[in-house]
Order: C-alpha cells, then sequence, then structure tokens
C-alpha cells in the first residue's frame, strides 16, 4: 500500500508534468510546472525512506518483492541498494560511534558552515556520487569492515551496474534529443534534496556519541504527510531500538517507548531539531578556537 501509493504519487506529477505544457495556457504554466517540479523532487528524494524500509526486509512479506523495489528505489535516489543495506546494517551496530558507523567514518566533525553545506545537500551529492564511482574500481572497500569478500565484490558489481545504466540513459537521451531523464528525475531529485536532508541530518546529528539509542537518535515531530512521504522513520528513536518493526508500527511503538522510559527520548519538531544542531556546533566550534 505504502509502496503503491509513493510510487503512484510519482506517476501524477510525472503526469503532470508532462500534460501541464500541452493543456494550460502559457502564462500559467510556470505557476503549475514549478511546484510540480519541486513536488516531484521531493517524491523521489523520498523514495529513500522505502529503500531504507526494504533493506529490513519490512516492507513486503516476500524476500523477493523487498529487494525488487529496494534495487529501483536505490537507482532512482542514486543510492545502490545492497550497498546501502550492509552499511546500513553496520550503522545500526554502531549508531553514532565516530570511528565504526558508516555515516560517520571519514567525515571530519561538522562546522556550522560544512554542516550547512551537507544540509543544502551540496557535500552529500558530491559524496554519493563519489561513492559509487570508487566502488566500481574496488577502491575504499578495505574500510568497509562489514562487508565479507563475497559482498565486496556485489558491490563492485552493482556499482558498475549503476554506472552503466547512467551511461545508457546519457547515450539515448543524447541520441533521441531528450531532456527527459533530466527534466522529470535527475533536476528534481538534485534540487530538492535540502527536504529529505531535515529527516537524514536530524536522526542523530549533535546528540550523544554514546551506544545508548535512547540518547543518540532523535525522534522528530511532523505533521501527517511528512510522515508519510518518510515512512514513519520520523519515529526515529523506535526504530533504531526495535530495527524488526515495520514502519506502519512504529507510531505505537513510539508511545509504548515513551510511556515506559523514565527519562524523554531526545525529540524535536524538524526545524526545531535544526536550531539545535545548529547551536551544538556553534558551541562545539567556540571551545575548539
Amino acid at each position: 500500500m505504502q509502496a503503491g501509493g509513493h510510487l503512484g504519487a510519482v506517476g501524477v506529477t510525472t503526469g503532470g508534468l508532462v500534460l501541464a505544457p500541452v493543456l494550460l495556457p502559457a502564462g500559467w504554466l510556470p505557476v503549475v510546472w514549478l511546484p510540480l517540479l519541486l513536488v516531484q523532487g521531493v517524491l523521489i528524494n523520498c523514495l529513500y525512506a522505502g529503500l531504507h524500509e526494504l533493506s529490513h526486509w519490512t516492507a513486503f512479506r516476500t524476500k523477493g518483492l523487498n529487494d525488487g523495489f529496494g534495487h529501483l528505489f536505490g537507482f532512482a535516489t542514486l543510492n545502490p541498494f545492497l550497498t546501502d543495506r550492509w552499511s546500513h546494517f553496520a550503522h545500526h551496530r554502531a549508531t553514532h560511534d565516530p570511528l565504526r558507523d558508516p555515516e560517520l567514518m571519514g567525515m571530519k566533525p561538522f562546522t556550522p558552515a560544512t554542516y550547512l553545506l551537507e544540509l543544502a545537500a551540496v557535500t552529500f551529492w558530491i559524496r554519493r556520487v563519489r561513492a559509487v564511482v570508487r566502488a566500481a574500481w574496488a577502491l575504499d572497500l578495505d574500510e568497509a569492515y562489514w562487508l565479507t569478500p563475497d559482498q565486496a565484490r556485489i558491490i563492485v558489481r552493482e556499482a558498475r551496474i549503476h554506472i552503466s545504466l547512467w551511461g545508457v540513459i546519457a547515450a539515448t537521451s543524447l541520441a533521441i534529443g531528450s531532456w527527459a531523464a533530466v527534466v522529470f528525475w535527475l533536476a528534481p531529485l538534485l534540487a530538492t534534496k535540502v527536504f529529505h536532508q531535515l529527516q537524514n541530518t536530524g536522526e542523530h546529528t549533535g546528540l550523544e556519541h554514546q551506544p545508548d539509542t535512547f540518547r543518540n537518535t532523535r525522534t522528530l515531530r511532523g505533521p501527517a504527510p511528512m510522515r508519510w512521504l518518510v515512512w514513519n522513520m520520523s519515529y526515529h528513536t523506535a526504530h533504531h531500538c526495535f530495527p524488526g518493526v515495520p514502519f506502519h508500527a512504529l507510531p505505537a511503538l513510539h508511545q509504548e517507548i515513551v510511556g515506559g522510559l523514565d527519562h524523554p527520548v531526545p525529540t524535536r519538531g524538524y526545524l526545531e531539531a535544526q536550531r539545535d544542531i545548529l547551536a551544538t556546533l556553534r558551541a562545539r566550534h567556540r571551545r575548539a578556537a
């Protein structure tokens, strides 16, 4: 239901982008087309939330469906699926550990300036594309302690398949003189990543580097449409404490956790979390100066 609804929404916005130039008077086109483009990008970026759920095998009852949709969502978001799955499992085992968490390994501590570049997705996209290219050449895999030799070989093959498909799409687009891949996929994806970064950066940044998931993982308050877009990953503390619980059960699990603890879990609204993160980074930067 969730996957079908999300893909259906992408189909609706894509159809709107295709039909708007045909059906609307020229003066109305920018008024309708630009918002549709932004919504398209947000929907595609938030497919990563679905990829994340598919990595845990909790979106569908069968492994084949989870993996099939995972590869589709991974290609759409420039995240090779199996690469992301195995690094994500390591992230769960070593959450917010600078030496063991793949999301932090090799990353310098944020300053306010570098964090804003990450929030705006500038450094994110550079790192994302660079990782796929380097994986295709089997570079940096010796640092991926979580991979078996067989998994490392799969990652190399997966990266090469992705890059090959990028090349096929680029070559086909040039051959037929079409900008469709850019207009309906890449441009919206790259331009609106900042929206999804509110979720990504809000989950752990600025919290304690300790193994207690009730303290190193932040739950994010947001309206129902946002919870739908991110597949309930806003209940991130609950997810990290019990990663086998499917996304649709996280709201009830969150309430159970909150009721059973003698202390609150870190919880903020999306913009409140960004305010807290920047305040923490500024304070650390002043102490280090």
